[in-house]
């Protein structure tokens, strides 16, 4: 049931099926993830966490795979959040703040990926600027998801705010 008491009657807004979309998607990053670390040294070169990652990897070390698997849980949580707010499962705590920051974090990625990667000068940007391929798509694929998350979150601001109007 949706916050209005009723299965599915507010999918029909495009801010909550783009919460479906960022939320699916996000769903898939957060598989993606757990695929990295069940596929090791290769994976995790392959989708740029840099050469010391990989090399702690295959060196048998925990750390790349704790690591990963704290984004894969980060990322599963926004997707419940994104499933939250349009009304797919229950409402989450503190669902607009959530929303606001995830939108903020994915558009920031997606603006600022690129840029960060031509100008800084740091190791690991350096062996970004290899992979800008990598980095155009995925920098693109964060600003879709900031997109839908902002509109979403934008969406529940203001039914929240339409809600307090009228008393409720």
């Amino acid at each position: 049931m949706n916050a209005n008491g009723a299965r599915g009657e507010r999918l029909v807004h495009p801010g909550d099926r783009l919460l479906v979309v960022g939320g699916s998607l996000t769903g898939v990053a957060t598989l993606l993830h757990v695929a990295i670390i069940l596929g090791g040294p290769d994976w995790y070169r392959f989708f740029g966490a840099g050469e010391h990652i990989a090399r702690l990897a295959a060196r048998g070390s925990i750390y790349p795979a704790v690591v990963t698997a704290c984004i894969a849980a980060m990322l599963g949580a926004w997707a419940l959040y994104a499933f939250s707010g349009a009304g797919v499962i229950r409402r989450l705590p503190f669902l607009r703040l959530a929303l606001t920051l995830i939108a903020a974090v994915y558009l920031a990625r997606g603006i600022l990926g690129v840029p960060v990667v031509l100008f800084v000068d740091d190791p690991y940007a350096n062996q970004l600027k290899a992979k800008m391929t990598f980095m155009v798509v995925s920098s693109g694929i964060c600003l879709v998801l900031g997109l839908c998350y902002a509109v979403g979150a934008t969406r529940i601001w203001r039914m929240s705010s339409k809600t307090l109007d009228q008393g409720g």
